[in-house]
C-alpha cells in the first residue's frame, strides 16, 4: 500500500507554527515515499468554528509551498475532506458500535456530570470503568427509560471501555507506549448536536480515506489508546503512529502559544491575522520572512538529518527525512536562528526578486523605484528579514527622521564647518561611487583634513546614523544636490 497521510487542522482561529511544522512533516514523509499529502478539515466542534480560518489555512501552505495533493478545494476520490460534510458517515459507525456492544448511550445532563466532579476526591472523575454503572445511562437504565432519552435526541453516544487491559502502541518516534484501560474515560464519540468527536470522527475518516501514518503533535498521544481500541472495535487494521515533540518557548519552559509572539516580540502564525472585532496577530510573511526559510528553520526543530548541514532546499529536506531522527524532546523555538535562516536566504536571493518581493512597500511609502535595485545591493547582506530592507534604508528616499546627536558631538569639531560646507558645494551632480570618493578625498588630502573627523559627520549628515552602507554608495543614490542639501541642513 502506497503512503498517504494527511493534516489535519481544526478551523478554530490562525494556523500556528507548530501546525505548520506538522504539515511540513507530513509533507516531507509523503515525498519522500512518492506518496500522498491530504488535507482534512476537522471541523465538528461547530461552536468553535471561525469564519476564514479554512481559507487562511489553505492560504498559508500555498505561500509555504508545501500544497496538498488531497483536500477540500483540491479535489481527490476519498471526499468529502470536511468533516461537517461527512455527518452521517459517523452516524452509521457510531450505531454500528452501539450495535457491537462496544458502545452506549448516555443521558446525564451537564448538572449531574457537575455533580459527580465535585463529588469525587481530588477533582479526579473520570466517566469511565468504575464510575459508569452509577450514573444516567443505557446500562443502568431499563430499556423503556432510556427508549425514552433516545426518542427525545437527549443523548450522547459514549464508547465503552474494556476493563484490565493494556494497550500498546508502538510510535514510530517514542518507541512502545503502553497504557491501562482502567485509567481511560468512555470517550464521547456522538454529541447531542448529531456531530462526532474528534475521536471517532478521525478514527473513521482515516481509515475511509486509507490513511498508513498519523504524524500529528505530542499532545494526541494520550488520546490514541483511545483510537487503538476504536480500530479493535471496528476490527480494522490501526495506521503507525508518530507523535511529534512539542515547540517550547524561547525559556525551554512550557509549549509556545499564540500569546508568547506578542511577549517576546516575534509572529507565531505563518501569515498575519487579522479579524473585524477580533484580535489581531501578526505573521512571518508579513515581517519579512521568506517562505523556504521558514520551512528550513521548522524543519530543525525536532529533526536533524544527521550531520551539520543546516541550509537545505526542500528536495533535499524530502530526500534526508526519516521519522526515526525525530527526537523526543521538545524544541526551543529561537527566532534569532529563524532570523538567520532568514538572511542566508537572502543573501543567496536573486536581487531582481527581492527588488519585486519590496516594491508594494515602497510605494505604500512613495518611495522612488527607481532607487530599489541600488537599495537592494547596498542593504541585502545587513538585514535579516525583507521587510527591513526599506525600514533601515528609508533615507535613501526621504530625509532622516532623527539623528545620532550624541556621536555627532562628539565626531564634529565646529572648526572643520568651513570644510563641510566646502564639501557639500563641490560634489559633483550625478555620479557613481568612485566619483564621489575621489572628490572628497581630493578634498581632504589638499586641505590637511583627517578622514576620521569628516567621514563620520558626513555619514550622519545623510543618515541620521553612523552605522550603514558603504558612505561613498549612499551619494552616489542621493545625488549631489540631495547630499548638498542635508549636509548644509546638519552643520548650519
Amino acid at each position: 500500500m502506497s503512503v498517504r497521510v494527511r493534516f489535519a487542522p481544526s478551523p478554530t482561529g490562525p494556523l500556528h507554527i507548530g501546525g505548520v511544522r506538522t504539515a511540513l512533516y507530513n509533507y516531507l514523509f509523503a515525498k519522500k515515499h512518492q506518496g500522498t499529502f491530504i488535507l482534512r478539515i476537522e471541523d465538528t466542534d461547530q461552536g468553535r468554528f471561525v469564519p476564514g480560518a479554512e481559507e487562511y489555512i489553505c492560504e498559508s501552505l500555498a505561500w509555504l509551498g508545501i500544497e496538498p495533493t488531497e483536500g477540500p478545494t483540491y479535489g481527490g476520490k476519498f471526499g468529502p475532506y470536511k468533516q461537517s460534510d461527512r455527518k452521517e458517515i459517523y452516524h452509521q459507525y457510531a450505531f454500528e458500535l452501539i450495535e457491537k456492544g462496544k458502545a452506549y448511550y448516555a443521558f446525564d445532563t451537564p448538572e449531574e456530570l457537575d455533580l459527580a466532579r465535585k463529588s469525587s476526591e481530588n477533582d479526579s472523575f473520570k466517566y469511565g470503568v468504575h464510575s459508569r454503572m452509577s450514573m444516567k445511562n443505557s446500562l443502568t437504565l431499563s430499556e423503556g427509560e432510556s427508549k425514552t432519552f433516545i426518542d427525545s435526541g437527549d443523548y450522547v453516544i459514549r464508547m465503552l471501555i474494556p476493563t484490565d487491559q493494556d494497550i500498546k502502541i508502538n510510535d514510530e518516534i517514542r518507541g512502545e507506549v503502553s497504557f491501562n484501560s482502567n485509567e481511560l474515560d468512555d470517550k464521547v464519540i456522538l454529541k447531542p448536536d448529531g456531530m462526532p468527536t474528534y475521536h471517532l470522527a478521525n478514527i473513521i475518516d482515516d481509515h475511509l480515506m486509507e490513511i498508513t501514518h498519523v504524524i500529528r503533535g505530542e499532545e494526541w498521544l494520550s488520546s490514541t489508546a483511545h483510537h487503538v481500541l476504536l480500530y479493535q472495535f471496528f476490527d480494522w487494521n490501526a495506521p503507525s503512529f508518530a507523535h511529534l515533540p512539542l515547540i517550547l518557548k524561547p525559556t525551554g519552559k512550557g509549549k509556545l502559544s499564540k500569546r508568547d509572539g506578542a511577549e517576546f516580540g516575534f509572529p507565531v502564525f505563518p501569515l498575519t491575522w487579522a479579524r473585524d472585532g477580533e484580535e489581531s496577530f501578526p505573521g512571518f510573511r508579513e515581517a519579512g520572512m521568506l517562505p523556504n526559510a521558514l520551512l528550513n528553520f521548522l524543519a530543525l526543530l525536532g529533526w536533524s538529518p544527521g550531520d551539520d548541514k543546516e541550509i537545505m532546499s526542500i528536495d533535499e529536506m524530502v530526500e534526508l527525512f526519516s521519522l526515526e531522527k525525530i527526537v523526543k524532546s521538545g524544541a526551543r523555538f529561537d527566532i534569532e536562528k529563524a532570523n538567520w535562516f532568514n538572511q542566508q536566504y537572502i543573501l543567496a536571493m536573486d536581487e531582481s526578486l527581492i527588488v519585486e518581493a519590496i516594491t508594494n512597500q515602497a510605494i505604500a511609502n512613495g518611495y522612488d523605484l527607481t532607487k530599489l535595485p541600488y537599495c537592494v545591493t547596498m542593504m541585502k547582506a545587513r538585514v535579516n528579514n525583507l521587510d527591513q530592507i526599506l525600514k533601515d534604508a528609508y533615507y535613501l528616499f526621504e530625509k532622516p527622521h532623527q539623528y545620532d546627536n550624541d556621536t555627532f558631538e562628539k565626531k564634529y569639531k565646529p572648526e572643520n564647518k568651513s570644510h563641510f560646507n566646502q564639501i557639500a558645494n563641490i560634489l559633483p551632480e550625478i555620479g557613481d561611487k568612485e566619483a564621489y570618493e575621489t572628490c572628497i578625498k581630493s578634498y581632504i588630502s589638499d586641505s590637511g583634513c583627517k578622514m576620521g573627523d569628516i567621514f563620520p559627520v558626513l555619514r550622519i549628515a545623510l543618515t541620521g546614523i553612523l552605522q550603514g552602507p558603504d558612505l561613498f554608495d549612499t551619494f552616489s543614490i542621493l545625488g549631489g544636490s540631495e547630499a548638498k542639501e542635508r549636509i548644509l541642513k546638519l552643520i548650519n
